[in-house]
Order: C-alpha cells, then sequence, then structure tokens
C-alpha cells in the first residue's frame, strides 16, 4: 500500500469512527431527557459508522496478511486509536441506556405506589 492510500484508509476510519463518536454522544444527551427509543435509534447510527471504520480497518490488515506492505502511519495508528476508543465509548453508551431504562421503570413504579 501506498503512503497515500494509506492515509486514505486512515481518514475514512476518523471520519466515520467520528461519526459514530457524534451519534453516541447525541444518544448520551437523549439519555439525559430519558428519550430512550431516541437514544437507541442514535446507537443502531452509530454502530453503522463503527462498521464502517471497522471495515475500513479490517480490509487494510488483510491487505498486510496478503504480504501488501504498508508503510508505519502514525495518522493510521490515531485513526485505530479513535476507533478503539469509540467502540469503548459506544459499550459504554448502550449500558447506560440500559441502566437508566431500568432506574426509570423503578422509580415509576415508586411514585405509583406512593399516589
Amino acid at each position: 500500500m501506498t503512503s497515500e492510500q494509506v492515509a486514505q484508509d486512515a481518514m475514512q476510519i476518523i471520519l466515520h469512527a467520528g461519526e459514530a463518536r457524534k451519534y453516541c454522544t447525541d444518544a448520551l444527551k437523549d439519555i439525559e431527557k430519558s428519550d430512550f427509543a431516541a437514544a437507541k435509534e442514535k446507537m443502531k447510527l452509530a454502530n453503522s459508522e463503527i462498521v464502517i471504520a471497522h471495515r475500513v480497518q479490517t480490509n487494510c490488515i488483510q491487505k498486510e496478511t496478503e504480504g501488501e506492505q504498508g508503510e508505519y502511519s502514525v495518522l493510521f495508528a490515531h485513526a485505530q486509536d479513535t476507533l478503539m476508543t469509540v467502540y469503548s465509548e459506544i459499550n459504554l453508551a448502550k449500558r447506560l441506556i440500559e441502566i437508566f431504562e431500568s432506574f426509570n421503570e423503578r422509580l415509576t413504579q415508586l411514585e405509583k405506589i406512593n399516589k
């Protein structure tokens, strides 16, 4: 792979991981408003973007395993770091939806009991 191709792939990973992060952040804002349906929709969009970023990375790795040597790139290393960080953010946001949905249900039931 040429250094230009490595840079293009890195930018694609960063672009799609960045979009996934944006949707994830928007989902967290929806959680704050107890709008869990909207949060789940945003997480679906985040997942779609992270899958695209992951495919680009996987294609690069496959090329290298097939003998197509690429040059080391700080930009590509940054892209991979961004990808993995956003994966973690997505996993945490999904878990937060579950936690806050459960909390909200329990709170609603307590409010019914106390009426």
